[in-house]
Parts: C-alpha cells; sequence; structure tokens
C-alpha cells in the first residue's frame, strides 16, 4: 500500500489508481476546487503525506498548481501525455496500470527553496528553448526527467523545485539525443 494519499481529479482516476496499486485518493471534482477539498488535502499532508496525480493538460496543470500552492510540501508524478491519451481523450483514467505504476515510482518532490541547478542558458544551448523543436524536446525531456511537459518557463521552474541535478539533466539529455539520430 502506497503510504501517501493520491489526489486526482475525479472517480474514474481513482478507479484507474486502484487497478494499477493500492492507495486511498482524494478527488478534487475538477478544477473548482472547494475549500473542503483543501482541507481534507491538508489533513492528509500532515498525517501522511500527499502525491498529486493529474492529467497530463492544462485543466489538470492548474489543479496542480492549486493544490501545490494551498498545500505545501506535496509530492508530484506525471504521466506523459501519450500515456494517458485514449481516442483522444486525455486523463489518468486513461492511463495503463504499468504507466501508473512508473509514474508513482518517478514522484518528485517540491523544494521551493532550492537552488537553480539548470539555468536558462542551459536550456538554450540544448535546444529545449526558444528553438524550433523546443517544445517537442522539452515534452521529451519531461518525460524522462518525470516532471511531465511544460512550457520553456515552467520548465525551468520545475527543473529547480524538483531538484533535478546536472547530472540527471546530462544523462536525459543525453537519452534523448541518442534517440533523435
Amino acid at each position: 500500500m502506497i503510504k501517501e494519499v493520491i489526489v486526482v481529479e475525479g472517480r474514474d482516476d481513482t478507479v484507474a489508481i486502484k487497478r494499477a496499486v493500492e492507495a486511498d485518493t482524494i478527488e478534487t471534482g475538477g478544477s473548482a476546487i472547494g475549500p473542503a477539498v483543501i482541507q481534507r488535502v491538508k489533513l492528509a499532508q500532515e498525517r501522511r503525506g500527499v502525491i498529486i496525480l493529474t492529467d497530463p493538460d492544462h485543466a489538470g496543470e492548474r489543479i496542480r498548481k492549486i493544490v501545490a500552492q494551498q498545500v505545501p510540501g506535496c509530492k508530484h508524478a506525471f504521466i506523459p501525455e501519450n500515456e494517458a491519451t485514449r481516442k483522444g481523450d486525455i486523463g489518468v483514467e486513461n492511463a495503463s496500470p504499468d504507466s501508473i505504476r512508473a509514474a508513482l515510482a518517478r514522484v518528485h518532490t517540491e523544494m521551493p527553496s532550492a537552488e537553480t541547478l539548470i539555468d536558462w542558458d542551459d536550456l538554450l544551448m540544448t535546444g529545449l528553448v526558444m528553438h524550433k523543436d523546443a517544445s517537442e524536446r522539452r515534452m521529451k525531456m519531461g518525460n524522462l526527467l518525470g516532471i511531465g511537459y511544460c512550457n520553456g518557463k515552467q520548465f525551468h521552474k520545475r527543473l529547480r523545485i524538483f531538484g533535478i541535478t546536472r547530472e540527471e539533466f546530462a544523462a536525459a539529455l543525453s537519452q534523448l539525443e541518442s534517440e533523435e539520430q
């Protein structure tokens, strides 16, 4: 059983989680997260810890930000978009049990005061920002690092708050470049 409580968007996500692992969930009921839900998440964080696992889309990212802002110290798990998409529908409920287990195995904890290990120039030099293929490269790197897909500014922030080291970054970049050849 997973010790932490997993925050998901809805009932179908809970069903998918329970197919993959033994865990308790809190459902946000979508992006209109009420104070009662936030209070339950705060209590779960105090008692057991929390892992946020939302859909890899705009709404899921919005929910992730709201919960993380209201409840500091949450852990984050990300399912790559291509593993959470079925018939054009994106969501945790579409991910296979293996994809869910893999995401939960690569949980990242926020480290808000962490120093910047990878700077903006690193992202420029590696084609992750201001490059014709930057968006696609960030998606692949985000999947390799287990931090999900986002725009350049948010990607830089995630590298910092999840404490991605230069070694991890270099290894993922090396894998990305070998896959592109």
